[in-house]
């Protein structure tokens, strides 16, 4: 007898529920072996193999609440579950007059500032009010690489809503083809800046760990055991900018370009971003017991109600004239005013304040 067996998807009131299905089902005790992806195939309506063994291939197909591969052979009384995206709907996207602070721009290539907020590309709830809306009505004849999540004009990687700071843009085919295996390549440089929970060891570092979907909470990401086949390698180089002893201030150049890699690369080690909501660091981590320092946290976090990351610089051979080309732009007026005021702080704190909680 099945204890389950799902035909609907799982509620999901985070707001993911338009952008992921998750099904689960009780194999019957008669059921003979079978390969996975085809015992899905049969479960699911429409589901093509290929879009199962993507799901595979991505660690989002779980038996008894391990990760498979797609031949794995389904036995009686296994627990199977799986997530899956919405196939990516016709929505139309209009052109719309946001603003653009641009630090560059000539034939081939526009830099520009990303603000914090902004959001890079349409996606679940933030159809409209994103960078490619304004590059829709800036820029009629950008390139598209045709992501099947929708058009991307001009987009070769991304900043998250909530980071600050330069990104590069293709203007021609030819600039997109040369950007785009530039950062595949790992050739280009990033550099950024973040404000750190905690007082690292050392002045320099590495931060070494496969990133992908976490595998308690589907919506963040997590370095995932060494072992695993499912994350992507990751490396993220760090240098101390200036320590104020509950929090650091850290240059992070990226080896790798992976989802919230610095975000989730400095949780892992202890040290998650000062206000970052998904990955801890929106709460006191390192202080002391006084009232007046959760107060001056609490004040922090109002100036700065975002994670601490700032995308700082950026240099890539320009496509056409081969030249190395270099932008940074300063630390946004948020964050600055923090830093400033941890400045404050620690040159007027008492001996006595030095105890931890």
């Amino acid at each position: 007898m099945k204890a389950f067996d799902d035909d609907v998807p799982d509620i999901d009131d985070s707001g993911e529920s338009e952008l992921f299905e998750h099904r689960r089902w009780l194999v019957d005790r008669g059921q003979d072996l079978l390969r996975i992806d085809k015992f899905l195939m049969h479960k699911i309506q429409n589901a093509s193999r290929n879009r199962i063994q993507n799901a595979a291939k991505a660690g989002n197909i779980l038996v008894n609440g391990k990760q498979v591969k797609q031949n794995y052979r389904v036995k009686p009384l296994d627990e199977i579950s799986i997530v899956l995206p919405h196939p990516p709907r016709d929505r139309t996207l209009l052109p719309e007059n946001i603003p653009l602070d641009i630090l560059f721009e000539d034939d081939d290539v526009l830099v520009i500032n990303k603000p914090a907020g902004l959001v890079v590309h349409p996606g679940v709830g933030n159809y409209t009010g994103t960078l490619v809306n304004a590059l829709m009505y800036h820029f009629s004849t950008l390139p598209d690489m045709g992501s099947e999540h929708g058009p991307r004009p001009g987009l070769v990687h991304r900043l998250d809503k909530d980071t600050s700071g330069v990104m590069v843009i293709a203007k021609t085919e030819y600039a997109m083809s040369h950007l785009a295996r530039q950062f595949f390549e790992r050739t280009s440089d990033r550099r950024y800046t973040a404000l750190v929970w905690g007082d690292l060891p050392d002045d320099k570092g590495t931060i070494t760990g496969n990133i992908g979907r976490s595998l308690r909470d589907r919506k963040v990401m997590d370095v995932l055991p060494p072992e695993s086949e499912l994350g992507k390698h990751a490396v993220t180089h760090y240098t101390v900018l200036e320590r104020f002893g509950y929090v650091t201030l850290v240059e992070c150049k990226l080896e790798t370009g992976r989802t919230h890699q610095i975000r989730v690369h400095f949780k892992n080690i202890g040290h998650p971003l000062f206000n970052d909501p998904w990955y801890g660091g929106d709460s006191i981590l390192r202080g002391t017991t006084f009232a007046r320092y959760r107060q001056f946290i609490e004040n922090c976090f109002a100036l700065l109600p975002r994670q601490a990351l700032h995308a700082r610089t950026l240099a890539f051979t320009h496509p056409t004239s081969t030249k190395w080309m270099s932008f940074e732009t300063p630390l946004p007026a948020d964050l600055e005013a923090v830093v400033t005021k941890w400045r404050t702080y620690v040159s007027a704190r008492p001996l006595n304040e030095e105890e931890s909680a």
